[in-house]
């Protein structure tokens, strides 16, 4: 994972571990205020998965929502499909992200 995403690394790994899980093969970007420089301690996390072919994610969806409410990570990690945005949100995610996770191509 890219030093820019301000997180600390037990909950880096923990999620990535939660995402190996329960999306496997599926892009994962963060971005927002834990991205840009601009968070502080009580910032969330922004996530956006994107699917192979950018196509909704799926029951791994759901499943991945619910094991990062049940995890210890202290912050509030909000998790998007990018197939289910509007173009205008992507735009908005490209100006800025990190790659927590690569897809399968």
């Amino acid at each position: 994972m890219n030093d820019r995403l301000d997180l600390p690394l037990r909950y880096r790994e923990q999620l990535e571990a939660l995402l190996r899980e329960h999306v496997p093969g599926v892009e994962v970007w963060a971005y927002g205020s834990r991205v840009n420089g601009r968070s502080h301690e009580g910032s969330d996390l922004d996530l956006v998965l994107r699917n192979p072919m950018l196509s909704p994610v799926g029951d791994g969806f759901f499943d991945l929502l619910e094991s990062i409410e049940r995890s210890n990570i202290p912050i509030l990690v909000q998790v998007h499909d990018w197939a289910r945005l509007p173009e205008s949100f992507h735009r908005e995610i490209e100006r800025g992200y990190v790659v927590v996770q690569e897809g399968k191509r």
